[in-house]
């Protein structure tokens, strides 16, 4: 039974906020043969951002169990390193959106960056919510079962160390794992670094415009998927990138007409930070 005032995205419940919000049978995913790469595609479709990074401090284990309440199994978020080398997850260069502590993270030994307040930004009921390292998160992801991508963040000027030592920590992380983590980042020396320390890693490069060579590059980076700014994908992008037998995701989708394109086209994945809008089959 569909929930009083959901519609069905196919695999999903999404809130209906008006009849023209309600698909259409030419709407449906495509799912002919030439639809999709042939290797296997191991994740979920719908990828909490930051874990539920709109409802719970982004980036922090709050968010990423307040996402797994509404029934999401995969996760994305941002990880870098600390001055002394320790992975953790943070968006920013900066420490003061969403910290109270001050100045370029990167540049401060993870003894200190353990101390401060990552949550009491967001509302008084997360305040005291620590920045958790991508162990933390990776233990947590295996115990429940759920799928991780980690964005590589790196701060101006580490991008190749960053992808070497994150998938490095990614690959002993999920050692023995049949469904490993997937490694995403602007940054294509970042996934160089990725592609160097731990190759077996699936990578993906993600887009914010289509840039002269990224194509190429995402090729020749081993890439298995690009990750596209939501605006950007049309059915000639689609054609291009299943074309090349790389598989497609979406960020940040956050309303029902842009997802409801997004599936009709079909896509692989798509990055949402409403996790409580798009709701999961029961």
């Amino acid at each position: 039974m569909v929930p009083q005032g959901h519609i069905h995205i196919p695999g999903r419940w999404v809130l209906a906020h008006s009849e023209n919000t309600r698909l259409k049978p030419s709407m449906q995913p495509d799912t002919s043969p030439q639809a999709h790469p042939t290797r296997p595609w191991p994740y979920p479709r719908w990828i909490a951002h930051r874990g539920a990074g709109l409802l719970a401090p982004e980036n922090t284990l709050a968010a990423f169990r307040l996402g797994a309440a509404h029934g999401y199994r995969m996760f994305e978020c941002d990880a870098k390193l600390s001055a002394d080398g320790v992975a953790f997850l943070l968006h920013d260069d900066t420490l003061e959106r969403t910290t109270n502590g001050q100045g370029v993270a990167g540049d401060q030994p993870w003894a200190a960056l353990s101390q401060l307040d990552a949550g009491a930004w967001h509302s008084p009921a997360h305040a005291g919510e620590t920045l958790p390292t991508l162990a933390a998160v990776a233990r947590w992801c295996l115990a429940n079962g759920h799928g991780l991508n980690i964005e590589i963040k790196p701060t101006p000027g580490t991008e190749r160390q960053t992808g070497q030592v994150v998938a490095l920590a990614a690959a002993a992380l999920w050692a023995g794992q049949e469904r490993p983590p997937l490694l995403t980042s602007f940054e294509p020396a970042a996934l160089a670094g990725a592609q160097d320390s731990a190759p077996q890693l699936p990578r993906g490069l993600l887009l914010e415009t289509l840039w002269p060579g990224w194509l190429e590059r995402a090729q020749a980076l081993g890439c298995v998927a690009v990750v596209c700014e939501e605006r950007l994908w049309n059915a000639a992008l689609m054609h291009t990138v299943c074309g090349a037998q790389l598989r497609a995701l979406a960020y940040t989708v956050n309303d029902a007409a842009t997802a409801q394109r997004l599936l009709a086209l079909g896509l692989d994945g798509i990055i949402t930070d409403r996790v409580d809008t798009f709701l999961p089959a029961g």
